[in-house]
C-alpha cells in the first residue's frame, strides 16, 4: 500500500503537504496528492463538496476520508456525497480544517487515508 502523504503545515490560506509545493487547499490520497482546485468542479462553500469532489478519493482506494470545513467551518458537504462514501463502504470524517488535518495524518499512518482541505474560510 502507497502511504498517504502527511500534512507538515496548516495555516490560514496556506499549506504544506511532504513531497508537494506548498498550496491553499489539497485534495490527497494514498501515494500523493494535489492542489484542489475548486473550478475543476464548480466546487463552492455552498452547497459544498460534491460527489464528483471525492471521486478521485475514491478511484485512488481510499478506506477513510476527512473532509474539511474550512478554518470558520464556512465549507459544506453535500448530502449526495456522503451517501456515495457509504455506498462505498469508505469511514467519514468531516471536521473543522485544523482538527481535519490532525486526524489524518494520524490516520495516514496505518489507514489507506484521503481528504480534501481547504484552509480558509
Amino acid at each position: 500500500m502507497n502511504r498517504s502523504p502527511q500534512v507538515t503545515h496548516i495555516s490560514w490560506g496556506r499549506m504544506e503537504v511532504e513531497g508537494l509545493p506548498s498550496g491553499k487547499d489539497f485534495t490527497l490520497y494514498p501515494g500523493g496528492g494535489r492542489v484542489w482546485d475548486w473550478n475543476e468542479h464548480g466546487t463552492r462553500h455552498e452547497p459544498g463538496i460534491q460527489p464528483v469532489d471525492v471521486q478521485e478519493l475514491i478511484d485512488r482506494g481510499c478506506t477513510v476520508v476527512v473532509l474539511s470545513r474550512g478554518m470558520e467551518l464556512r465549507l459544506r458537504t453535500m448530502p449526495e456525497t456522503l451517501a456515495l462514501l457509504d455506498e462505498q463502504g469508505i469511514i467519514v470524517h468531516v471536521e473543522e480544517t485544523t482538527e481535519a488535518v490532525a486526524l489524518y495524518n494520524r490516520l495516514a499512518e496505518t489507514e489507506a487515508a484521503g481528504g480534501l482541505f481547504h484552509s480558509t474560510c
